[in-house]
């Protein structure tokens, strides 16, 4: 039989003690209230459950449960050796350090990624964790194979990329000492409708069109020059090109992104180095499914179909791949795909990034003229960034992930992170847990790894849920009595035998066996919480408490609770009764007979405004609170209690003149000012007269923690009797002043009525003066009369005439 961990039992115990405080178990105990009957039930209940597989565990009167937390088993009697407790375990297999930078020319010993290998150990429902660390090393060999759309709107572009290869290969170089660059182009399927098919158009497809009149046959995808560091051969292939002609409006670059992604021995492309793959285009393209247009119904392979002349032969056999044949195949290869689209495409290839993991998008102008910095910033973001994916995970796993980035915070469900810096390391915490066990006992493997890497992390997983116990079968045991198999420290009894040692032969008297175990004739057996083992009740183990008696029909937790504590903490339970301590009574023993708690410090019950039950005041003066009802600022007689207090301590006079009365009863703050607050509605506003006539004013309030406040003058308000000669010179003084004030008003009112009057007058006597010359009544004695010239020279003429 196998035993346990082999840990020594008090290691075992401090374990258990650490995780009950970590962890502890509260509410129902799920262990128990799963009736599990075997070792393989109770694994599969929860993770913490355990199995003792000990003979003999608990009493002889009750039936104690095998299956429970490893904690309670353990209080039961059951050692160490006999607790089956698999748990889930995690191996590192491979773990090479991560590199700082790029070694060689190979750079087949980088590494980007660590752990490289782990194995698993799986128990059902028990998540097993491990860490996952990546750091993009610097001057990493970097493969680029710019893949270009030669459809006839790509005319002038083909033009701006002719020195491509030149500047770019300096730019490069910049950010890695080992770059190779490759090139290939596409157009669409060569069959109708997505090209023109007509025979005249074979041979020049842009026949008829005024603008390119020489182009080559469409074609799917060409293959024209393999990875290389020689950027002269680059140039040359681009200068070689000529843009094609297809017929509808969508391009067949998805078929070329595939072979270029499959075809890896043709392409050239390094298993140590970083693949980018540069896809450059101004339109959208055909979508598997499009293909039946052109009575293609075969769906895509996913194999490499270049012939001799690295020409795509498949092109009119099958139908265009779909976004996920690509996503998987680009995800195999490790090749970061970098979509260059003009502006007006650039939403539609954004949302493809979702559904092809490591693609990134950038915005291309018309003519391609800013191709270049395209390309290092595409770089720089795939560079600037680490995100994960899983690989072959199987149904029946769950995986969690923690990403820790360069913020140092932790981001629970993400398994990627940005902004990073060429040689900066996150880290992705990975839980994994199984929900199940396969049905044969069998070994899954799946891999996680950062898009666009070649480090890979295997993960193997094994399930561990079986029993050690269950090896150890004995058929016909004398444990059983001969009559049965014990297995995990339980008797399965043969055909006609029954109890928990199959002591007991089923037969006439078998009925004889369950009345035996019945309180009454009609009554359920063992009150329905045991189990009837020949003639006597086996009572069950109950998670709340202890079930005992002859018929399983007491225990020690269901009496009467108060606030939810069992007999309010203030006795036992005894077969469903509370049995109270002394100085309680009650059916829940939550009452006390003890009255000292009632008393006020005046020596009053309740300070004589409340009743005293169950040890507690229970005022009912209006009012009233506190522990013994002392605080009431709306009692009538507050004020008259305060003042005894504050003529005893202020003044040392009043009935409680007497200093142990006045310290023992007058407990309260007091608090003198210059000036007394009147404003404040929540306190009580007090006067009373002195003996000396006097009248004395203070307020009684709570501060914030309830205790109460005098706020009492420093000295009483007396009243004087007043002084004669000032009155008498303040009323003389008075009427002077007001006589004084009344001759300069009327004096003033004077001044103003003659200078107005006087005003008045001299503007009159200006107005009567005047000229003589203007004077009305005065008139010259000569008068002037002009004689018309034209009757003077009539009159001339006829004195003439006459003469």
């Amino acid at each position: 039989m196998q035993r346990g961990s082999g840990l020594p039992l008090h290691l075992l115990t401090a374990l258990l003690l650490l995780d009950s405080l970590l962890h502890p178990v509260t509410g129902v105990n799920i262990c128990t209230s799963g009736s599990a009957t075997s070792c393989e039930d109770c694994l599969f209940i929860h993770p913490q459950c355990a199995w003792c597989a000990k003979e003999e565990l608990g009493s002889a009167r009750t039936i104690v449960s095998r299956c429970d937390y490893v904690e309670n088993l353990i209080k039961k009697g059951c050692t160490e050796e006999y607790i089956e407790n698999p748990t889930s375990r995690v191996n590192i297999v491979k773990n090479v350090s991560l590199s700082s930078k790029g070694s060689g020319a190979t750079h087949s010993d980088v590494t980007q990624m660590v752990p490289q290998k782990i194995s698993l150990s799986l128990r059902p429902g028990a998540s097993a964790s491990f860490q996952v660390k990546v750091r993009q090393v610097e001057d990493y060999p970097v493969d680029l194979y710019y893949l270009m759309d030669l459809s006839l709107s790509m005319k002038d572009d083909l033009h701006n990329i002719r020195n491509l290869g030149t500047k770019l290969t300096e730019e490069m170089k910049k950010l890695t000492s080992n770059f190779r660059l490759g090139f290939g182009s596409f157009v669409d399927k060569n069959i109708s409708p997505f090209s023109y098919a007509a025979p005249r158009y074979q041979n020049n497809p842009c026949i008829g069109y005024k603008l390119s009149p020489n182009c080559v046959p469409s074609f799917g995808f060409r293959h024209l020059l393999s990875l290389t560091d020689k950027v002269d051969r680059f140039n040359e292939e681009v200068q070689k090109q000529k843009v094609s002609r297809n017929r509808d409006a969508p391009e067949g670059g998805f078929d070329a992104i595939l072979q270029a992604a499959v075809c890896q021995e043709r392409i050239g492309w390094r298993k140590e180095a970083l693949h980018l793959l540069v896809f450059t285009t101004d339109d959208v393209q055909h979508l598997a499914l499009d293909g039946k247009l052109g009575g293609l119904v075969k769906p895509h392979d996913g194999h490499c179909h270049l012939n001799e002349a690295n020409e795509y032969s498949a092109s009119s056999e099958m139908d265009y791949p779909s976004l996920a044949l690509l996503g998987e195949k680009l995800s195999e290869s490790n090749i970061n795909l970098i979509f260059a689209v003009t502006k007006n495409h650039y939403m539609l290839y954004k949302n493809f990034t979702s559904l092809i993991p490591g693609t990134t998008v950038e915005i291309l102008d018309k003519d391609s003229r800013n191709i270049l910095q395209l390309i290092i910033n595409a770089y720089n973001n795939i560079r600037s960034k680490v995100e994960l994916t899983v690989g072959d995970s199987p149904d029946d796993i769950s995986l969690g992930f923690t990403a820790t980035c360069q913020d140092g915070l932790s981001h629970p469900g993400l398994r990627k992170c940005g902004d990073l810096k060429i040689g900066d390391t996150v880290s992705f915490d990975v839980s994994v847990e199984a929900r199940n066990c396969p049905p044969e006992d069998t070994t899954h493997t799946f891999t996680i790894k950062p898009v666009g890497f070649r480090d890979t992390l295997e993960v193997m997983v094994s399930y561990n849920c079986s029993c050690g116990c269950t090896k150890g079968v004995e058929l016909d045991s004398l444990k059983c009595s001969g009559n049965g198999t014990y297995q995990c420290g339980l008797c399965g009894c043969n055909v006609g035998h029954l109890g928990a040692k199959c002591e007991c032969r089923e037969g006439d008297n078998g009925n004889m066996y369950q009345n035996l175990c019945r309180e009454a004739e009609g009554k359920t057996i063992c009150s329905g919480r045991g189990e009837c083992s020949c003639n006597q009740c086996l009572c069950f183990e109950s998670e709340f408490g202890k079930i005992y008696g002859t018929f399983c029909e007491c225990d020690d937790f269901s009496c009467a609770r108060y606030k939810g504590v069992l007999c309010s903490g203030h006795g036992e339970c005894h077969c469903g009764e509370c049995k109270c301590h002394v100085g309680y009574i009650g059916d829940n023993c939550n009452c006390s007979t003890e009255t000292d708690s009632c008393v006020s410090v005046d020596g009053q019950m309740c300070s004589d405004r409340g009743n005293c039950v169950c040890g507690r005041c229970q005022c009912v003066e209006p009012g009233a609170f506190g522990e013994t009802c002392e605080k009431c600022p709306t009692c009538p007689d507050a004020c008259g209690t305060k003042r005894d207090c504050i003529e005893c301590r202020l003044f040392s006079s009043g009935r409680l003149a007497d200093n142990n009365t006045c310290q023992k009863l007058c407990k309260d703050e007091i608090v003198t000012v210059e000036v007394l607050d009147t404003v404040d509605e929540e306190a009580v506003q007090c006067v009373y007269k002195t003996e000396n006539d006097c009248v004395m004013r203070f307020t009684y309030s709570e501060d914030a923690s309830g205790k109460s406040v005098l706020t009492v003058l420093k000295e009483p308000e007396c009243a004087t009797a007043p002084n004669a000669l000032i009155v008498l010179l303040a009323v003389v003084g008075s009427i002077i002043l007001i006589g004084l004030a009344l001759l300069a008003v009327w004096k003033l009112l004077v001044t103003i009525h003659d200078r107005r009057e006087f005003a008045r007058f001299q503007n009159e006597r200006t107005r009567a003066r005047y000229e003589m010359a203007t004077n009305p009544l005065y008139r010259q004695p000569i008068s002037t009369h002009n004689v018309d010239m034209v009757y003077n020279m009539l009159n001339k003429t006829y004195n003439g005439a006459i003469e």
